[in-house]
């Protein structure tokens, strides 16, 4: 109990401390100082540091928090209900399906995340069509999930899907436009600053909302670790806890997918650092746990992403792996 009380209190104070250095961290330097009298509205400097604090590493960092939060929440409940380690929204394919959606609008016709939200090619298309995306490829590996029982084939048929939703962006691109092709292919490369301060209620409420009501199953989660049967004896409806879990998993994906990109690892990592941490598999511990490591290693990407300084920032996904692959291999290791 002491144990799981003090890794609270550390990630929490991880978490600050990960959210000042964020702030702080860029090509211009900022003292800690001034960024907290520009938060505090009582700044009198230059106007650039104001905008540099409120328009983009603040609302960069923010981002980075909800996000990694989302998908490692969207990790933990696919790997519970699949009883697979490896199960995460990128490997299963999910987000790859979001982000097939997302290639429809920004190469088929021109769209952009950028754009007005209620645009037909804009940013609401690019939401509507991600989250699409995900809810067919979640419901179909649900669908198959009562058809085949075995955990690694549905681990091969969720990569497959990958590979034909891949194919299928490429041939997008390659009948699109080069401004199109560019764009989504800067966005392909993840990133946490896509969300202005303007999105970030509308963005914050979507995920908070999926995370809340993954917290809500967290008892049922913990009964479907003894098995469906089981769960099913209890009282619980393995059918319909998987339908609401379809229906959050998928909203969170593509709601990171839109904004962020395809972010890669961290759903799929993430929860394995928090069961080595918290040496559990009670959700009531292990999901909440697992949001403030998510939240962790989110933050810390973004920082590293910025060490460059005047060259410019490192690719998002371009980082995740380098924490993400190692953990998976060990996981795996000391399954075998």
């Amino acid at each position: 109990m002491k144990r799981n009380i003090f890794l609270f209190v550390a990630l929490s104070v991880s978490i600050v401390i990960l959210f000042g250095l964020n702030l702080m961290t860029g090509s211009v330097h900022i003292p800690l100082s001034d960024i907290w009298t520009i938060l505090s509205g009582r700044f009198t400097g230059k106007e650039s540091w104001r905008f540099i604090i409120w328009d983009s590493r603040l609302p960069q960092a923010l981002t980075a928090m909800l996000c990694g939060g989302s998908l490692s929440v969207c990790g933990l409940m696919l790997q519970t209900t699949f009883r697979n380690p490896l199960a995460g929204p990128d490997v299963f394919g999910i987000s790859s399906g979001a982000s097939l959606g997302v290639a429809l609008v920004i190469l088929l016709l021109g769209g952009t995340v950028e754009t007005s939200m209620f645009t037909v090619s804009g940013f609401f298309a690019v939401l509507v069509m991600a989250f699409v995306g995900a809810i067919l490829v979640t419901a179909f590996i649900l669908f198959l999930s009562t058809v085949v029982r075995n955990s690694v084939l549905l681990l091969i048929v969720g990569i497959m899907v990958g590979y034909v939703a891949s194919s299928a962006v490429t041939l997008l691109n390659f009948f699109a436009a080069e401004d199109s092709v560019k764009g989504y292919v800067v966005w392909g490369m993840g990133n946490f600053g896509g969300v202005s301060m303007e999105q970030i209620p509308i963005f914050a409420f979507l995920c908070l909302s999926g995370i809340i009501v993954s917290f809500l199953l967290m008892k049922p989660l913990n009964i479907l670790l003894l098995g469906p049967q089981y769960a099913e004896s209890l009282g619980v409806s393995t059918r319909r806890m998987r339908n609401v879990l379809l229906v959050v998993v998928g909203i969170l994906t593509a709601v990171t997918t839109a904004f962020c990109g395809p972010i890669s690892f961290i759903g799929l990592a993430v929860p394995h650092v928090a069961r080595l941490l918290f040496r559990t598999e009670n959700h009531q511990r292990l999901l909440p746990g697992t949001l403030l490591v998510g939240t962790v290693v989110a933050l810390l990407c973004n920082l590293i992403c910025f060490l460059p300084r005047e060259s410019g920032m490192i690719p998002l996904n371009a980082v995740t792996p380098l924490i993400g692959a190692p953990i998976i291999i060990y996981v795996i290791m000391k399954r075998h």
